[in-house]
């Protein structure tokens, strides 16, 4: 009798779990403590392939999730690349050979500067609840942090990726980790917050590897050096005049 009550206590608990906390609530507040009407940011991705490590430094200006200009800093060789991203088009300006190319179709799943990235996942809307819809699953402990666990399901056809795990930090709803899968069910990225900063009240991840599951190498570390919400940006940078300035 003592096993069955405490078997019933178990389910019970279970389904108010279930009914207490939404997948889709805690996807809003994820989105609500990075989002920013405009931001700038300053930051490095590290590349870990093959024949060496790679580092490459670049400058963001966002404007909502529509707009964004990337202008790589350093080293000399990747200097004065630019991408211009206006709602779902891309282009990318080289100044070695002074032209500027449209990205679309089967390219934007190259790699960003040999990255571990795709132009795909830097077209992709940051908010998920407009792709996925979320169910909480499980709770789990990540980087000594309390996680919910969820599995997203794409509810949109052009979602880059048709399922999707991701362990959202319990008390400064950042996301942690997050697994990528093919609609096969086959893994293809994987995502690591390596540490997380308070920045305006914000919590940011400031280091975050990212994992092709289909490439070799040790992945790429993006470290996030400033940023700035609610910037005032003007509106010439985000025209592809401002590719070649």
């Amino acid at each position: 009798m003592k096993l069955f009550t405490a078997l019933i206590l178990v389910l019970t608990v279970g389904a108010v779990f279930a009914q207490d906390v939404s997948g889709d609530d805690l996807l809003i507040k994820v989105d609500e403590n990075i989002g920013s009407d405009n931001k700038i940011t300053v930051g490095e991705m590290v590349i870990k392939g093959r024949r060496g490590t790679r580092r490459i430094k670049s400058k963001s200006w966002i404007h909502g999730r529509e707009k964004s200009f990337t202008e790589y800093l350093a080293p000399a060789r990747e200097q004065g690349t630019k991408m211009l991203k206006l709602q779902d088009q891309l282009w990318t300006y080289s100044p070695t050979t002074d032209r500027t190319i449209k990205i679309s179709g089967h390219m934007l799943r190259q790699s960003v500067m040999g990255s571990d990235l795709s132009y795909e996942d830097l077209m992709e809307d940051t908010k998920l609840r407009n792709m996925y819809s979320a169910q909480v699953v499980g709770e789990e402990v990540i980087h000594e942090r309390p996680c919910w666990v969820l599995a997203l399901t794409a509810k949109v056809s052009d979602a880059s990726y048709y399922t999707r795990r991701i362990w959202i930090d319990k008390e400064r709803y950042v996301v942690l980790r997050e697994y990528r899968y093919a609609k096969s069910g086959k893994l293809l990225k994987t995502t690591d917050v390596l540490s997380v900063e308070n920045i305006e009240n914000r919590w940011i991840a400031a280091a975050v590897l990212f994992k092709d599951a289909l490439k070799s190498g040790e992945g790429t570390e993006f470290l996030l050096e400033s940023i700035e919400f609610n910037a005032a940006i003007p509106d010439y940078i985000f025209t592809k005049a401002a590719l070649k300035k």
